[in-house]
């Protein structure tokens, strides 16, 4: 008996082995297709695959085995990637000076082998896909083509593999990180509003207990400190709600009728000087009513904020498509600046421009309606052009 030889590249081989993360694990439906359909091809009654660990060949899928590894020194696969050759047949192994006195020969009367190397994408020889037989035998040339195509196949399905379990792993550290971030929010906000809180009643109480008696500068700093520790409160209270958006999703789906929804919301924001249109006898079935009504609430909120007429006017359209429910909130407000409309759903991006109240928003309401919007399978869009006004458009996954 001939023991194969070790590759010049054994080391690095290993490494890249390991990185499948395929050593000593279950057996797959989809492995186990591969080697039951080469059996049946090629008419034999094992058909592997196979992986060259440093001292063993471990058996990823066994078709006729009920054991799923070998020692790597007696093995024909070891044998198989060490040739140049695309496949490696051994018609009679008891006439081959290699493996008559093999113990697979001997002991398990394995006489026929073909195998093809297992080639990644980086040129590396992980294993084999092989089919053994009990007596000699030769492959025809359909058999020998299969042989080569599934191998192909097999290792297709390792590259994807390794591709879904980065990616899941790449997910779980995405969810760990905004789980972080998210703790993180609210344990930085909830230390900073107590002080800013303290902050803006004490710059309120200095002001009327010295009513008359501060110079001009000094109520113009007074006044300062208010804005500024109101807009950083405003900041605060935006990234909190854009944090708690998600739980928003994890509530039950239900019947809604658009009437209730929108009587809510009028007697919420709704002030005299605002004509406010909405769909009647619209009943949506098994939507998310939380998530719906807070991206109505931040849409129509921003509508009624930017907009310096005397007679605002507010208008909700529906239209029930095959797929998707979709909404479009028009106003006759400031309208936005074409520059920024590509942008303004990303966080703390804002156009610039002040509200009826003289304050500039955080960029935070936005990015909540997209990321609710996305979460239910939608998409939002904006059409909008300055003093003209502007129409927010977005769907929700029926």
């Amino acid at each position: 008996m001939i023991s194969p030889e070790i590759p010049e590249n054994e080391a690095a081989r290993l490494a890249e082995l390991k990185r499948y993360d395929l050593l000593d694990t279950l057996s797959e439906e989809n492995f186990d297709n591969i080697t039951s359909l080469i059996a049946a091809i090629c008419e034999v009654p094992i058909s592997l695959i196979t992986l060259l660990d440093s001292e063993r060949n471990f058996f990823k899928s066994h078709f006729g085995l009920d054991f799923n590894e070998s020692p790597r020194n007696i093995s024909f696969c070891g044998h198989a990637i060490m040739q140049e050759e695309d496949i490696f047949i051994i018609e009679d192994a008891t006439k081959d000076e290699r493996f008559y006195d093999n113990p697979l020969v001997l002991e398990a009367n394995a006489q026929f082998y073909a195998g093809v190397p297992l080639i990644n994408h980086n040129g590396y020889k992980l294993g084999t896909l092989c089919v053994f037989d009990y007596k000699p035998r030769q492959l025809t040339e359909i058999q020998i083509t299969s042989l080569k195509s599934l191998a192909k196949q097999v290792v297709n399905l390792l590259e994807l593999r390794k591709k879904n379990k980065r990616l899941v792993e790449y997910q779980k550290e995405l969810q760990s990180r905004n789980e972080r971030l998210t703790t993180f929010a609210h344990v930085v906000s909830h230390d900073l509003k107590s002080p800013l809180a303290n902050i803006i009643s004490l710059t309120r109480m200095l002001t009327e207990e010295n009513d008359q008696n501060l110079s001009e500068d000094s109520e113009l700093y007074l006044s300062y400190i208010e804005e500024s520790s109101q807009t950083l409160n405003n900041y605060i209270n935006g990234i909190l709600s854009f944090y708690k958006a998600d739980v928003l999703l994890e509530s039950q789906n239900e019947d809604v009728a658009l009437t209730k929804l929108f009587k809510v919301i009028d007697e919420t924001l709704i002030g005299e000087d605002t004509v406010f249109e909405f769909p009647k006898d619209v009943v949506l079935r098994n939507v998310n009513k939380a998530a719906l009504t807070q991206i109505f609430l931040n849409l129509i909120d921003n509508s009624l904020k930017y907009n310096l007429n005397e007679k605002r006017l507010v208008s909700v359209s529906y239209v029930e498509e095959m797929q998707f429910h979709k909404f479009a909130i028009k106003d006759n407000g400031m309208g936005i600046d074409l520059g920024v409309q590509e942008e303004i759903f990303n966080l703390f991006k804002t156009t610039g421009i002040k509200d009826r109240n003289g304050k500039e928003g955080t960029g935070i309401g936005l990015a909540t309606v997209k990321s609710l919007v996305s979460k239910l399978g939608g998409t939002i869009s904006l059409q909008s052009k300055l003093d003209c006004g502007s129409t927010f458009t977005f769907t929700i996954q029926k």
